[in-house]
């Protein structure tokens, strides 16, 4: 019996439709629209890439980093190919035309895209993601390289180096994990001249009730502490060894509670003190390590969490590394820059870059929840490569849900 070819709807075009599987998923189309609409970045008229197309293939830049801007659009066109005759070749905009269509889309949708959508998705039952009655998340900076343009480095600036300054110009970020799924969000990029603390204070409103937040001994401080504290979460930071924190009550698991002040001055007129509980200890037979560790802690109550329990959690703080790891060298690949031109392009990229992490590690503690599984234990690299060799075997993806083909239809299922 002949094969009859699939045609697609009259008056459509190819990049109507677009294989995306795993984005797809996590970024449907109708929250797509929705951010266009709202950031007024909707295509007026018919492009052979509208806005919504530009966004997924931002998203998808991320998961070919070491392929052309065009191989990068082939591969996101070439899962609709079942619609037409096997001869027919799909259309792929060129060079220019992909960075027009990126500048025509510009940043801000891509990052209210990112800041609506990539959140904590740990449930009760995710493996790894809680201690007692708290969502474990951490706090942490990092920096990437940016194609070396005059305008890179005029916007984001770049490292001294020992002989004049590094070969390419950086952005630091900041972002909170959720540790237990590797989820990176809230994040705030700057250029590289920018401290940790500052973009930490952007970061922190977007904790909660429920949450226990670790970081690490450069984010303490009086202000950065008032305002994650007032937030609802409970936190347990690393301060420096010879911080001050005079005894005020000893408890019995050897932790103590002392008040933190944001001057010489408050601190002898005993003013506007926080309380917190100090945590000092030890770590045995292990090399190199330090003399002394210590912690600060919102939760009072030795009851509650325990000193050993606290002072072995803190540990879990080095989760973010691992994810910084996965989104710098696995996801981006060791030694690329990220590749836009502009300054605009390379927030948008940024933001690209986090949310096809985000696509991969949902899938990664779908799978997880399924086999019963701690997240941990499942390889990143490995969920790229299948999402890599699977996203153009896909079904179609129309640019709206009003447009989505109708459950009786058969290619649905093709």
């Amino acid at each position: 019996m002949a094969r009859t070819v699939a045609a697609l709807p009259a008056g459509s075009r190819i990049t109507d439709y677009i294989s995306l599987g795993v984005i797809a998923k996590f970024f449907p189309a109708e929250k797509i629209h929705e951010v266009l609409k709202q950031t007024n970045r909707t295509s007026i008229r018919k492009r052979d890439l509208p806005a919504h197309v530009v966004v997924y293939y931002v998203i998808a830049m991320a998961l070919y980093m070491q392929s052309s801007y065009r191989e990068v659009l082939r591969c996101l066109l070439e899962g609709v190919q079942w619609l037409l005759d096997p001869s027919a070749k799909v259309k792929v905009a060129g060079k220019s035309g992909i960075s027009q269509a990126r500048s025509r889309l510009g940043a801000e949708p891509v990052k209210k895209l990112y800041d609506a959508v990539v959140a904590p998705i740990a449930e009760k039952r995710t493996k790894g993601a809680w201690y007692r009655q708290w969502r474990l998340v951490s706090l942490d900076g990092s920096t990437l390289d940016v194609a070396d343009t005059a305008e890179n480095e005029k916007a984001f600036g770049r490292p001294g180096a020992s002989r004049g300054s590094s070969a390419f110009p950086k952005i630091r970020f900041v972002a909170l994990l959720e540790n237990g799924t590797h989820v990176l969000w809230a994040a705030h990029m700057d250029q590289y001249a920018t401290d940790e603390l500052t973009l930490a204070e952007k970061v922190i409103a977007s904790l909660g009730k429920g949450m226990l937040c670790l970081a690490d001994r450069f984010f303490p401080s009086y202000k950065l502490w008032r305002m994650a504290a007032k937030t609802g979460a409970d936190l347990l930071w690393r301060t420096r060894q010879n911080a001050r924190l005079d005894v005020e009550k000893r408890l019995p698991d050897g932790s103590y509670l002392s008040r933190i002040y944001a001057s010489t001055s408050d601190r002898r007129n005993r003013r506007n003190g926080i309380i917190v509980r100090v945590i000092d200890y030890r770590l045995k037979d292990v090399k190199d390590a330090e003399p002394i560790y210590r912690l600060v802690t919102t939760i009072l109550d030795h009851e509650q969490a325990p000193a050993k329990e606290l002072a072995a959690l803190y540990h879990e703080r080095w989760e973010i590394e691992t994810a910084l790891d996965e989104l710098k060298t696995h996801l981006r690949g060791a030694q690329i820059v990220l590749r836009s031109k502009t300054p605009e392009l390379v927030q948008q990229e940024f933001f690209g870059l986090l949310m096809a992490h985000f696509a991969i590690r949902g899938l990664m503690h779908e799978a997880a929840l399924k086999a019963d599984e701690d997240p941990d234990r499942l390889s990143f690299l490995h969920s790229v490569r299948v999402v890599q060799r699977r996203m153009t075997r896909y079904g179609a993806i129309p640019p709206s849900a009003e447009e989505s083909l109708p459950r009786s239809d058969p290619r649905r299922d093709s």
